[in-house]
């Protein structure tokens, strides 16, 4: 071998040999870094309790769910009473005395109520009789502002308030007293300030074309009560369901449903529920199936289940412990007569113990709704959780 040839190997072998050392210190070097960058400790947000509560939840809607205490919701005093055309900020507010309202048109209708604490309520004064044409364009507006409108009127000073309608308007040669009351929220949420403008702008308008006074609360304060009202509302907003479901993956007759349900003193509907109602005709609760298709006199006659519930709306029924009481006999004895069992909306078996929590629950929230001026199954609870 050469010495050429002998150079050649031994360059050969330094270069190799350089680059593998050349190799070896930059993997030591991508080590180090790799190894500072995943020692350094980072907050696992998912695991860190503290990171686990955020300020702005998204709550789902719930049957059964626990009541506000009285201390989340201020009970309304008579000094909460904001005065008109003021910028003083009250949480919320108590009633002025209730609007007694008479209808007109029969002795037998029942009184209404509206106060201030569901309503925006304007008065209009007038010197003379504002004519029934002008207050004709005043009803053609009452569905321009997201909430119901109810205007009431004097005929005569001294006499009953009546609801003011069409019908009222063209018997009557006109009023000189007028109380616009614009609800203040309901289950779509609360009015919005833009709303309660333009509704103040329509009176003062109106006032001003029928040389009449008009005093109207003032904006900021009432769209404030309106958002802690519906907060209230939310709250209190609850239905307490009991559900039936077969046992052994069996299946209830639909034919077998409506006859024990009609025995019962239901009546099935057109918006595909049985409903049973009091002698006022007002709801105390529901039937319907447990599972998609609603019950419809066409297909009662072919349709099979796995279940059905009850449901009780508990702002919108008055004595709701009582009602309670009578729709649980009811379900008890659906349960029997079907062969069923009765399950929470977790399929979890209902229990006698369950049973009394959820009506515990019911009496507390309707006992909070009064201690609040809104007692459930009111005219006022109506008017709000629809």
């Amino acid at each position: 071998m050469s010495d050429l040839q002998m150079s050649l190997i031994i360059i050969g072998i330094i270069v190799i040999a350089g680059v593998a050392i050349f190799n070896w210190l930059q993997q030591l070097r991508y080590r180090r870094k790799v190894q500072a960058a995943f020692d350094h400790k980072h907050d696992d947000i998912l695991l860190d309790p503290h990171h686990s509560e955020e300020s702005t939840q998204r709550i789902e809607p719930k049957f059964n769910k626990t009541p506000v205490s009285d201390d989340q919701f201020d009970i309304l005093t008579p000094d909460d009473l904001p005065a008109a055309h003021t910028d003083t900020k009250k949480p919320f507010v108590a009633p002025n005395p209730s609007i007694h309202i008479s209808t007109h048109s029969s002795a037998t209708s029942p009184i209404l109520d509206y106060d201030n604490v569901t309503n925006y309520i304007v008065n209009i004064r007038s010197e003379s009789i504002i004519a029934n044409t002008y207050i004709a364009k005043l009803l053609q507006r009452k569905f321009d502002f997201g909430k119901p409108v109810c205007w009431l009127g004097q005929r005569h000073k001294d006499e009953a308030w009546e609801e003011i309608t069409n019908e009222s308007n063209v018997e009557s040669d006109g009023y000189i007293c007028l109380k616009g009351c614009l609800q203040l929220a309901d289950r779509a949420g609360p009015i919005s300030e833009v709303n309660l403008s333009k509704f103040r702008d329509l009176v003062q308008d109106f006032a001003t074309q029928v040389h009449a006074t008009a005093d109207c609360p003032d904006i900021v304060a009432t769209h404030e009560k309106a958002v802690i009202l519906d907060k209230f509302c939310a709250e209190v907003d609850v239905m307490i369901g009991i559900n039936i479901i077969s046992k052994d993956d069996g299946a209830f007759v639909g034919t077998k449903i409506r006859a024990l349900a009609e025995a019962s003193g239901f009546k099935l509907e057109s918006d595909g529920l049985f409903k049973y109602r009091d002698d006022s005709n007002n709801v105390l609760f529901t039937l319907s199936n447990y599972e998609s298709p609603q019950f419809l006199s066409e297909n009662m006659k072919s349709l099979t289940t796995h279940g059905v519930t009850f449901l009780l709306d508990v702002p919108r029924v008055a004595h709701g412990e009582r009602v309670f009481d009578q729709m649980t006999h009811l379900a008890k004895i659906f349960s029997n007569t079907l062969g069923g069992i009765l399950v929470d909306d977790n399929r979890v078996p209902l229990s006698d113990s369950g049973i009394q929590k959820s009506k515990q629950q019911l009496v507390e929230i309707q006992s909070l709704m009064k201690k609040n001026h809104i007692n459930a199954g009111s005219a006022s609870a109506l008017r709000l959780f629809v």
